[in-house]
């Protein structure tokens, strides 16, 4: 089995990263920077995270005009990320623009291009808060809107909460990766995560990639922990 869990480094400094990462990289198959420590600790933890042979995440959300997001993807392209997220609120030209760079720059430098995701709707978010912002639509509707934003301007994955994945399943070309946040396994404390699900239940509906954040980084024994989630994952794929 790939190992699909993407362990999130949401920690303020490249030191406590670095430290994280050591921990839990045998039993990870990518780690996601985002934007709090991407903006501490800048490009250079994700060169210091890649020197590992590790995967990277680049989670940092772009939304802007087409010509800015796609020069904000090649250049995210330059540090050799394996996945790189765009809001598909942006619309059809910016997802567009931003695939074709990333397939432009790989090609230039001789490498395989990143997978340029489409984030839906945040998993913090539910039908209440889309009403808040002027969407008078709930968010299993929304989240399928963007998806077919996303098909059309060539996207090949997709960020959605572990909730909707089975609904997307039904209408994605096949190939689509689907990348899930918001997993929980239960024992924290209730957070701002409002659509999750465990990381069993994410691959069961037809997840990829579960991004772990909480679960892993704030467990007293993170090592124990991430262990603990791949060994569930390893027995729910051989059964």
């Amino acid at each position: 089995m790939r190992n699909p869990i993407i362990a999130a480094l949401d920690v303020p400094t490249a030191e406590q990263a670095l430290k994280l990462a050591g921990l839990v990289a045998p039993a990870v198959g990518a780690f996601k920077i985002g934007s709090e420590l991407f903006t501490a600790a800048g490009p250079d933890i994700v060169k210091k995270i890649r020197a590992t042979g590790a995967s990277v995440f680049l989670d940092l959300k772009f939304h802007d005009i087409p010509n800015t997001v796609a020069k904000s993807v090649a250049a995210a392209v330059q540090l050799d990320v394996q996945l790189i997220t765009v809001h598909t609120s942006g619309g059809f030209d910016m997802l567009k623009a931003a695939e074709q760079a990333a397939e432009e720059a790989a090609w230039k430098m001789g490498r395989t291009p990143p997978i340029v995701l489409g984030v839906t709707v945040l998993t913090s978010l539910d039908t209440a808060a889309l009403r808040e912002i002027g969407l008078d639509v709930n968010v299993e509707y929304q989240v399928r809107r963007l998806a077919t934003v996303a098909i059309r301007a060539g996207l090949r994955g997709l960020v959605c909460s572990p909730q909707e994945v089975v609904k997307l399943r039904q209408f994605v070309p096949p190939a689509m990766q689907l990348v899930t946040p918001g997993i929980r396994t239960g024992a924290e404390k209730a957070d701002d995560q409002k659509r999750t699900l465990t990381p069993k239940e994410a691959i069961l509906a037809g997840a990829n990639w579960l991004v772990i954040g909480r679960p892993i980084y704030a467990a007293p024994d993170p090592q124990k922990a991430v262990q603990a989630i791949l060994r569930e994952l390893q027995t729910t794929a051989a059964g």
